[in-house]
């Protein structure tokens, strides 16, 4: 791009795919601001001047994004991986056992996954939606059933504590 006056940028084009290695590897904008050895501000005006580093950086947070993503499913769910269990033995021989390693599921991370990806199900508040009548807005019938303790339709009659003799 053609620089129309003042300081010249110090975006680099290589710099757009290091910084999709780099984002695939979890770095933020602060990171890439440090590597690159400019502002936070600058990785900001970057992004919105030079396409192919937008494209690089949405690219490179979504593959670490998709990473975490089945990361976080497998501890929901829990797994089971191979490994090894060193023994030294009376005489000095190192043996090596092959182990399974079972890591259970993990109820936090279902949660979490639930609440990401089913909220209408499994948010902590809930919505309620509560209508209600003014005095003005109110059936003389209604009215007649409040006034005789019948409650107003959608509620029960009020209960009287039991008397004690």
């Amino acid at each position: 791009m053609k620089h129309a006056g003042g300081r010249p940028s110090s975006y680099d084009p290589a710099f757009a795919e290091m910084a999709e290695f780099l984002c695939e590897q979890g770095a933020t904008n602060d990171d890439l601001a440090e590597e690159f050895g400019v502002s936070i501000t600058a990785i900001k005006r970057w992004q919105a001047t030079y396409p192919e580093f937008r494209a690089a950086l949405k690219v490179g947070k979504a593959t670490a994004d998709d990473q975490v993503e089945r990361n976080l499913y497998q501890r929901a769910m829990g797994y089971s991986y191979d490994s090894e269990k060193v023994q030294v033995l009376a005489s000095g021989t190192v043996v090596r056992v092959p182990i399974v390693v079972h890591v259970p599921p993990d109820v936090t991370a279902m949660i979490f996954w639930l609440k990401n990806r089913r909220p209408d199900l499994w948010r902590d508040v809930h919505k309620v939606e509560h209508e209600h009548k003014t005095v003005r807005e109110m059936t003389d019938d209604e009215l007649a059933r409040i006034a005789a303790g019948g409650g107003d339709g959608d509620n029960p009659p009020p209960v009287s504590p039991p008397q004690l003799n």
